[in-house]
């Protein structure tokens, strides 16, 4: 019964900002905490921009944990008129020579350090895997780009993925999602020996059997990761197509909010748009490639579409490439940079290319806006908590936040609330029921009651909200965990965010 009253008391208070004291009977007293919102820019992991680097199988540069560890400090960007913060590493690896025979073990060994390094270093990695990245220009209709372009056949690419799976499965902690790749030069899925070259070079369109090769690297991607992590494609008419089949049209069914965090291949797949505002169909990201009974033909209104709502519930990155699409890649109102941001819902974007476009932003007076709501930007606004309960009570909590980034988060987490009592630091976790990969942009309101543990002491206990990494070896370290857009509630040797509130526990 006591609980029942509590609960009650607790949604009569809401909107409150003082103690309220109940006008009869035995209920609990409760607070409403409000928090100031911070503008200042922080490094929180898996969002934000991105550094690039590359490495090669026969020559590896392996990754240098302190230098790594510097780009989560504001860094001024080569070329650029910029600055950034970064916790997100783009890692091409490059297998050239290898598009006939196995991976060495030295290459697999050095995976590992990358990995470790990472973990070290408090960032995480954004890994492609390319057997190409070199355009030999010649007399063909493209001219800059000639076939043979240099990557490698199915069955190899197929090889190569089971011998990563292993190392893709062990470190999946700090993979952040992994890009497609293997297919065409750069890994982008264009410019392709083996897979179908849409380009005027080749057959201009895909045929079915083509979309089935691609289908069947993506599907060993898919089962080479954990079910917790993302592959991205680089165009979105290669998920509908794995997910339809060949005959999908442009139109068909993005992620329903129902489907969303399922960890099926439907709501894994995610997006890299290496042509961000590049052109009106962002160099045919959103075009529509054929198949052996059609065409290939125009189709950005309905492949825009279904990016947009798709993309609510997998995570997006890219790069931009080319500033030819002035002022409409500029910010606004010239442009439409943030609204195309926020509408595709971008977690990341290279920090390196193209600076032309980067720095339009910087000059224009929007990136500050960008470097902040990549991603997800959480924000307290207030929690209404009660003072003092008894071991036999439950402790309810609501807890009213925002996301006013452009994304949700990509990767799950968990959200707990503590209990650390002041003069112990004994801590009590509870965990709420809550899956942050839906925490679209827009209010959030976690609400909850908590039984206490048998056996808990009397005590000041502060309540803090925690939201770690899930992994076992990232949890227990504060930069894998998402720090809050406000003032004065980050524990930057903890990682937990202070609720400044506390509660009394007594006998």
């Amino acid at each position: 019964m006591k609980h029942t009253q509590w609960i009650l008391g607790l949604l009569l208070t809401v909107g409150c900002t003082k103690t309220n004291h109940a006008d009869e009977g035995n209920h609990p007293e409760v607070k409403q905490v409000t928090y100031i919102e911070s503008k200042a820019d922080f490094p929180n992991p898996e969002r934000g921009f991105y550094r690039y680097s590359e490495t090669r199988v026969d020559d590896y540069n392996l990754l240098e944990e302190e230098e790594l560890k510097g780009y989560r400090d504001v860094q001024n960007i080569t070329g650029a008129g910029y600055s950034v913060l970064s916790t997100l590493v783009f890692r091409y690896f490059i297998l050239e020579g290898y598009n006939n025979k196995p991976l060495p073990a030295t290459f697999l060994e050095n995976f590992k350090k990358d990995a470790a390094t990472a973990r070290k270093a408090g960032v995480k990695l954004i890994p492609r895997f390319t057997y190409t990245v070199t355009s030999n220009a010649g007399s063909c209709p493209e001219g800059f780009i000639c076939p043979p372009y240099g990557d490698a056949p199915k069955n190899m690419v197929l090889q190569h993925i089971s011998q990563l799976k292993p190392l893709l499965q062990e470190n999946a902690d700090v993979i952040a999602c992994l890009q497609m790749g293997f297919i065409g030069t750069w890994g982008e899925n264009y410019y392709t020996d083996y897979f179908g070259d849409a380009s005027s070079n080749g057959q201009s369109k895909l045929l079915n059997n083509n979309w089935a090769d691609r289908g069947e690297v993506l599907k060993a991607l898919l089962e080479a990761l954990p079910p917790d992590r993302m592959v991205q494609v680089r165009y979105p008419q290669v998920k509908q197509r794995y997910i339809y089949g060949v005959n999908a049209p442009a139109s068909s069914a993005a992620l329903t909010t129902e489907e969303a965090a399922q960890e099926n291949d439907k709501a894994r797949i995610g997006y890299h748009n290496d042509c961000f505002l590049a052109s009106a169909n962002d160099y045919g990201t959103y075009e529509d490639y054929g198949n052996s009974s059609s065409p290939r033909k125009e189709a950005t209104t309905a492949f825009r579409n279904y990016f947009s709502m798709d993309s609510r519930y997998v995570v997006v990155g890219g790069e931009t490439c080319s500033d030819d699409y002035s002022p409409q890649n500029d910010c606004e109102p010239a442009g439409k940079a943030e609204q195309e941001f926020g509408e595709m819902h971008y977690s990341f974007l290279n920090a390196h290319y193209n600076a032309e476009v980067n720095n339009d932003w910087q000059t224009g007076g929007c990136m500050d806006n960008i470097k902040r709501k990549l991603g997800y930007r959480l924000v307290l606004k207030d929690g209404t908590f009660p003072d003092k309960v008894t071991p036999n009570d439950s402790v309810a909590v609501m807890i009213n936040l925002q996301n006013v980034g452009y994304a949700a988060p990509y990767n799950p987490r968990p959200v707990q609330l503590i209990l650390r009592e002041k003069s112990t630091g004994e801590k009590h976790v509870f965990e709420f029921n809550t899956e942050i990969r839906t925490w679209l942009t827009g209010s959030i309101q976690l609400k909850q009651a908590f039984r206490l543990p048998a056996g808990i002491k009397a005590g000041s206990y502060e309540m803090l909200l925690n939201l770690p990494d899930k992994y076992a070896s990232l949890k227990e370290m504060p930069a894998f965990s998402v720090q809050l857009a406000n003032e004065q509630v980050w524990e930057p040797a903890t990682g937990y965010n202070q609720l400044n509130h506390t509660i009394n526990i007594q006998n």
